[in-house]
């Protein structure tokens, strides 16, 4: 196969471009890592070796820090990203009994996405939302005194969305 043909080489391409953006700057692992993640979504296993052959660093370093900070994702997130605050004031107004409905409702625990890649259970530790405990963020959207059923509500709501932007983006514009 020519490596124009090669999807993979277009990926390594494309780590070795943002490798080099940032090798320059002191403590460039941590800027490679989130431009990484903000380009595929995720930082895969194998952006590791390119990027660490890039710092000269081990596949070990690399993991390590991947693997050390809650930030970066080793898989491809859902479309939709569900965090549930965790911080003090949503656990004295209820996040841990939310917490134990999304699981159910989803069939996932925390850093796991659903079997139909819809939807991604994060954990997060405050999203300054503390007067209108619980809070979630879902996307950029933040939302407040979330019970069961609004979560419900919401996650079915936005799951729709995603579903229809997807479809039209695909040349449905007929709905």
């Amino acid at each position: 196969m020519s490596e124009a043909a090669n999807p993979q080489s277009d990926f390594t391409q494309s780590v070795k471009r943002i490798v080099q953006a940032h090798a320059a700057q002191p403590g460039a692992l941590l800027p490679i890592l989130h431009a990484v993640q903000e380009a595929f979504g995720y930082v895969s296993s194998e952006a590791l070796p390119i990027i660490a052959l890039g710092l000269n660093l081990s596949r070990a370093e690399v993991h390590g820090v991947v693997s050390f900070y809650h930030h970066f994702r080793s898989s491809p997130p859902g479309r939709l990203t569900v965090q549930i605050c965790r911080a003090e004031s949503c656990q004295a107004m209820g996040s841990r009994t939310l917490q134990a409905h999304a699981k159910r409702s989803l069939g996932v625990d925390f850093n796991e996405t659903t079997a139909n890649g819809a939807v991604t259970l994060l954990p997060v530790y405050c999203l300054g939302n503390c007067a209108c405990s619980p809070a979630i963020r879902v996307g950029d959207k933040v939302f407040g005194n979330v019970d069961a059923d609004s979560f419900d509500a919401i996650v079915a709501e936005l799951s729709a969305d995603a579903v229809e932007v997807r479809k039209m983006s695909r040349g449905d514009t007929h709905g």
